[in-house]
């Protein structure tokens, strides 16, 4: 949750953090890590874990070794190495946690691969990676300019700078191989830099640049969701959801990775529903499966020689017919098992008139106003009026 979005107090602290203000995870950035464990002590002669991970442009983050014993924490902008010169990122996570992080990734804490943290970043440091970082967008313009003109099917979906100026590494999907070697003379020449080009998948993509979901939420991808499994149609199948590419697909094109979170659940509620492709062997015919609804347990079946009427079913009556038929011989008629169902039609309470709010017409009711007197009744009274008078004063 970011601080912006959390309800603040009198004070203007934030409450959503639930940490007198401070973010309890040590920032509010994409994908943190809560440091559970920072306020426990070590044991007696263990040393601290050597390794701190570190965060960089969109997300992306990876594991330095402290090899120098800097005194750095959650927050800290520091100097690692890098291929070549070194960059410049952000400490997202330190101490006993990134042992878990490593293991959960893959990474093996005694390999050679793990570059080093320099120093922690100066003032100057500082602003040269964000003058480097204030760049980006201007050279991502200029860059897709140069792709268009050269030809290249390729779209330029994302470019980051490194720490120290000197070199940018771009991301960018395609559908087919891309021979790029022109267009990294280009890029070299144009802006005076090394140039690295990534190829990132459509799922990636999406996850680098973030976005809203059809659900109104932020991308899952962007927020928390940190490795990608493949999500195929037969998820869709088994929720009985229609087969609409556009319904399906979310923000990166691909089938959404929110189908495989309530798949298991509805895998294990399909274990006692019959096969859709079995028929009920029925005295009246032959009865074909039409459509089903999982959590409630009904089964809508339909004779074959008369598909539009359908007839309700439970799953158990469903089996019974199933079992029957196993036996080689023939259930009764799906009207007689659907007259065993027997549906409690709860009486609906009659509303007290209390205030008269129980008409819906009630403001349509026409207000009654008062008639006018006409000017020739008005005249009538006055005549007559007057007229008395004159008889009282004689």
């Amino acid at each position: 949750m970011s601080c912006t979005s959390c309800s603040s107090s009198i004070d203007g602290l934030p409450l959503g953090c639930k940490n007198n203000g401070a973010c309890a995870s040590g920032s509010c950035d994409k994908m943190n890590v809560f440091d559970w464990l920072a306020n426990m002590s070590l044991p007696n002669g263990q040393k601290p874990f050597d390794i701190a991970e570190i965060r960089f442009k969109n997300g992306r983050k990876g594991f330095y070794r402290n090899t120098k014993e800097l005194q750095i924490c959650i927050g800290d902008v520091v100097a690692v190495e890098s291929s070549p010169g070194h960059d410049i990122g952000v400490v997202s996570l330190t101490g006993e946690l990134v042992k878990v992080q490593m293991r959960k990734k893959k990474v093996a804490s005694t390999s050679e691969d793990i570059l080093q943290i320099y120093r922690k970043a100066s003032e100057k440091d500082i602003e040269i990676w964000t003058a480097a970082r204030n760049k980006e967008k201007e050279v991502q313009r200029k860059s897709r300019l140069i792709i268009s003109r050269l030809g290249l099917k390729m779209k330029l979906s994302d470019v980051e700078f490194q720490g120290d100026g000197n070199k940018a590494t771009f991301y960018y999907t395609a559908d087919d191989r891309v021979d790029f070697r022109q267009l990294i003379r280009e890029l070299a020449g144009t802006f005076s830099l090394r140039v690295e080009m990534k190829q990132v998948g459509l799922r990636q993509e999406a996850a680098r640049l973030g976005g809203i979901g059809s659900c109104g939420r932020e991308l899952c991808c962007s927020t928390w969701l940190t490795d990608f499994r493949s999500v195929s149609t037969s998820a869709a199948r088994y929720q009985q959801l229609s087969l609409n590419p556009q319904k399906l697909a979310g923000q990166c094109g691909k089938l959404k990775c929110c189908l495989n979170y309530e798949l298991d659940s509805y895998m294990d509620a399909l274990k006692s529903f019959p096969k859709t492709n079995v028929w009920l062997q029925t005295e009246k015919g032959p009865a074909i499966f039409q459509k089903m609804d999982i959590f409630q347990g009904w089964v809508w079946y339909a004779y074959k020689e008369n598909p539009v009427h359908w007839h309700k079913l439970t799953v158990e009556q469903t089996n019974q017919i199933i079992e029957v038929n196993k036996k080689n011989s023939k259930a009764g008629s799906l009207e007689e098992y659907a007259l065993e169902l027997e549906f409690e039609v709860t009486e609906t309470s009659n509303f007290t008139d209390v205030v008269g709010q129980d008409s819906l017409t009630r403001f349509d009711k026409p207000k009654f106003k008062k008639k006018k007197r006409s000017n020739n009744n008005r005249n009538r009274n006055f005549k007559g009026n007057k007229k008395n008078l004159q008889k009282k004063n004689n």
